[in-house]
């Protein structure tokens, strides 16, 4: 997921004043044991130095051929998904070449011995990491002033944080009193190996990186944290399960919770507005000096950086595996979902992110209750973009929590110097201020921790864009609201039924059975346009982005309104739109999109939601009222009944309104396409006729997660100022 490097300079120059970097190199060779060099890895094997077209055969203990294949042209092969045990090579035109036998390891293996990890001297500047089977990480070292030790952060990720001049996310937290070590995953930069998103082996490269940095001199209590929005977000969850013994905390911003459902399938329908690209240019930057930045260190005198570059053209394609799997499958999904071994991170957490994030999709708060073993787990929800977990009403929370536990000091000031430059940064609003905050002035480290962890865990920030007394859009919320727990322990499950002349109703029909009530709309994904925003991708930040969200044209969808509401309805977590659908087709895709109404005429999005209709069985276990969980394997699959009345339950992505009294709550449905910025989808729809029916029988309804007696604001908050949810006028 694109994060926001590209903060204003002079925010860079302001902050950098406080951080020095320096550049060296080192590295790591490995065993050659014959004609070509051998690296075995966990669960993989890596061929070096071989010759360019060779065929080359993998052999096990027994002298089986168990795999084939051949040299690239940088002389290099790689073998993965291979069980651990003692294999060999040789040339397929040659047997007699054959190597000495090497030893493939296991993930669930021991980690090397804590020498490993004490032999390893890191500097400040620029250098390398060796994991445990030899492969050389780059990581970038920056010390913030003073003699140290110092509290430790690592940022993870394929993008290029240990790229020198890559100095915004090393003077933030230097600025807030951190050492930072900023590491490219294997594959990616000057990393050697080669790359796969996230295959497990970069999960223990993680724990070797904590482990390296840890041991050092300078890492205060040889501890560190990690750090990170979005892709370095996430991979802290890959590499917190590994439960490496001094990582201290973490701090997952704007992330997900499974890759398929959430955002690459959601509803078991292909998004390539964002999820394709992403993949795609990961691919691309895991090319050989794909980042742009490896080369002038190659052409400076980084043979290591050269000599990593070697396995590059053994990365698998990731857009072949995206279309080799349109179904969910637990060999591919299962490591791609982060709320499968939550579970097993023990580190105290620290998440943020936004529902309508227009990247990961919002999705990540179906991950808060599997923290099963963490001590801790601090959430703040919002509304807003990708970039909304750096936000003002995040921020302060979020430097204390890194303070608390991985600083294991009393909360410092330097957060509400630092949280206006960075918000200022990334939506262009000048003149902010951290809110207020706790005061921690004359307490003691463990009066801090206490009190920080005296407050409910769960904070939902409302209305963000609009608080008082500042700029419309501005990265602040209007009022904040917290609870003990997620799901919220006093959610109501709450039912507005579809009827068949367009009005949400309380109570279903009570008409005697009969012929269907229906209402039809033409599933055409090209009246409206794919995506709802079309600038830059830090554009959308801004206080006011430039969206482009339309009325669906006359006969493409439907749509259904409640009378105004007598009493503020306020709502948080997911939904769930159940609907008897029937078409022509075979199968058909839908999406529905939840709205608010105001009385002076405006609209306001709220939320959406999609579903391939094939997709539609459930996964009973793990389904609620709230929320259907759709299994997406391909022998649940079924095709509709021609013509005949099908249940489809659509799950509303999760989100938190305050609909006040007055407001009406719109439901839409229609063919994919024009309601998220950025997200677009490889739709079935074509064309076809789709009927949705209402009455006594088939009781169309959308359900919601309403939590009683959460007092708002009385007055509604302008239109257009809240963050990543456009407003435009309704037309019913």
């Amino acid at each position: 997921m694109r994060t926001p490097r590209r903060f204003a300079a002079a925010a860079v120059v302001l902050i950098a004043t406080l951080a020095g970097l320096q550049v060296g190199t080192s590295g790591a060779g490995a065993a050659d044991p014959g004609g070509f060099t051998l690296r075995p890895s966990v669960n993989q094997l890596y061929v070096l130095a071989a010759t360019p077209g060779e065929r080359l055969e993998l052999l096990d203990s027994g002298g089986a051929v168990v795999a084939t294949g051949t040299v690239d042209a940088a002389g290099s092969l790689a073998w993965r998904e291979l069980a651990s045990g003692t294999y060999a090579v040789r040339p397929a035109a040659d047997p007699a070449g054959q190597s000495g036998p090497v030893s493939v390891t296991d993930f669930a293996d021991p980690a090397p011995a804590q020498s490993f990890y004490d032999g390893q001297t890191l500097k400040a500047g620029f250098g390398y990491i060796a994991t445990r089977d030899g492969t050389t990480l780059s990581a970038n070292v920056a010390l913030p002033s003073g003699s140290g030790p110092f509290p430790t952060v690592v940022e993870y990720s394929g993008y290029d944080p240990s790229n020198p001049a890559n100095k915004t996310m090393a003077t933030l937290y230097n600025t807030l009193g951190f050492a930072y070590v900023g590491v490219n995953i294997r594959g990616t930069g000057c990393s050697g190996g080669s790359f796969s998103n996230f295959e497990p082996i970069q999960s223990l490269d993680g724990y070797d990186v904590i482990e390296t940095v840890a041991a050092q001199s300078w890492a205060a209590l040889h501890e560190a944290g990690m750090v990170g929005i979005s892709y370095p977000g996430i991979t802290q969850l890959y590499v917190a399960r590994t439960r490496p013994p001094h990582l201290s905390a973490i701090s997952p911003l704007s992330v997900i919770d499974d890759t398929y459902r959430a955002t690459l399938y959601p509803g078991g329908i292909l998004n390539t507005g964002f999820a394709v690209p992403w993949a795609t240019e990961r691919a691309t930057q895991a090319a050989p000096y794909g980042q742009g930045w490896e080369r002038p260190r190659v052409d400076a005198g980084d043979t290591v950086c050269e000599a990593n570059q070697a396995l590059r053209r053994q990365n698998p394609d990731p857009l072949q595996m995206i279309r080799d799997n349109p179904f969910y499958t637990a060999a591919v999904g299962d490591p791609l979902s982060p709320s499968l071994f939550a579970g097993d991170i023990d580190v105290p957490v620290f998440l943020a992110g936004a529902w309508q994030d227009e990247q990961t999709g919002g999705h990540f708060p179906a991950l808060l209750d599997d923290f099963s073993s963490a001590p801790h787990l601090f959430a703040s929800l919002t509304n807003g973009s990708h970039t909304e977990s750096l936000s003002l009403g995040v921020f302060g929370r979020y430097a204390d929590f890194l303070d608390l536990y991985v600083g294991h000091r009393v909360p410092g000031q330097a957060k509400g110097f630092v949280a206006p430059i960075l918000a200022q940064s990334i939506t262009g609003v000048a003149g902010l201020k951290l809110p207020p905050g706790p005061d921690y002035a004359g307490l003691t480290y463990e009066q801090a921790k206490a009190q920080y962890e005296s407050a409910d865990p769960i904070r939902v920030l409302f209305e963000e864009g609009a608080a008082a007394g500042q700029p419309s859009g501005a990265p602040l919320p209007r009022f904040v609201r917290t609870f003990p727990s997620w799901p919220i322990p006093s959610v109501r499950p709450t039912s507005w039924y579809l009827t068949d002349d367009g009005r949400l109703r309380r109570k279903p029909s009570a008409d005697r059975p009969g012929p269907a009530r229906e209402r039809s709309y033409r599933a055409d994904p090209t009246a409206l346009p794919e995506t709802t925003y079309t600038g830059s991708s830090s554009g959308i930040w801004a206080a006011h982005p430039d969206y482009h969200w339309r009325q669906i044209p006359a006969g493409t969808g439907l749509g259904w309104t409640t009378p105004p509401l007598r009493r503020n309805v306020v709502a948080i977590g997911t939904g769930s739109v159940d609907l008897w659908v029937r078409t022509a087709a075979l199968d058909t895709d839908l999406e529905v999109t939840l709205s608010e109404v105001r009385p002076n005429g405006t609209e306001v999005y709220v939320q959406s939601g999609w579903l391939r209709a094939s997709h539609r069985a459930l996964d009973a276990a793990r389904s609620t009222v709230v929320s259907p969980v759709h299994t997406d394997l391909e022998q649940d699959a079924r095709p509709l009944r021609a013509e005949r009345y099908t249940k489809v339950r659509v799950e509303l992505f999760p989100f938190a309104q305050a609909f006040r009294a007055g407001s009406r709550l719109r439901l839409t449905v229609d063919a994919p396409g024009g309601a998220r910025p950025l997200w677009a989808f490889d739709t079935i729809a074509h064309g076809e006729r789709v009927f949705v029916a209402a009455d006594a029988v088939r009781r169309s309804r959308v359900v919601l997660s309403v939590v009683p007696g959460v007092k708002v604001p009385r007055k509604a908050p302008a239109c257009a100022s809240l963050r990543s949810q456009p407003c435009r006028t309704y037309r019913g």
